[in-house]
């Protein structure tokens, strides 16, 4: 029944983790959706987890479900806020949307340890140093 199934691709859309704003005692971090399409991503759904090992044991954060709505082309929407406590986690980001009544879905998944100084790109769209998947 599976391989029945279009294989909807999701092609000029991703998830970044961005640094928005620091001091000297903290860093602000949130993550980011961001349509690089030429078109408007409908009813975009997102939910987030963590899991992984700390500290010698097994930890599962909340899964989280984000209603963005609609993304108009070239645009991006803030998702949550996140702490740097998590990112020795996998953190999971699961998007859903539709382009003309046909959805797309797709996992973006940040490493632990893969959100650190050596990895930031400028984000396109967003202007900001952080971590982007596409």
């Amino acid at each position: 029944m599976k391989k029945d199934l279009p294989e909807n691709i999701v092609e000029d859309v991703a998830m970044a983790v961005v640094l928005t704003g620091e001091t000297p005692e903290i860093m602000n971090w949130t993550v980011y959706v961001i349509n690089l399409k030429d078109v408007v991503l409908d009813n975009v759904l997102i939910s987030s987890k963590g899991y992984g090992e700390k500290d010698g044991k097994m930890v599962k954060t909340s899964i989280l479900r984000h209603f963005i709505g609609d993304l108009k082309p070239k645009s991006f929407a803030s998702v949550e806020a996140i702490d740097p406590e998590v990112f020795g986690l996998t953190n999971e980001y699961w998007l859903s949307y539709y382009v003309d009544g046909v959805i797309y879905d797709k996992k973006f998944i940040f490493l632990p340890e893969s959100i650190v100084d050596e990895n930031l790109i400028h984000v396109p769209l967003v202007n900001m140093p952080g971590v982007m998947i596409k």
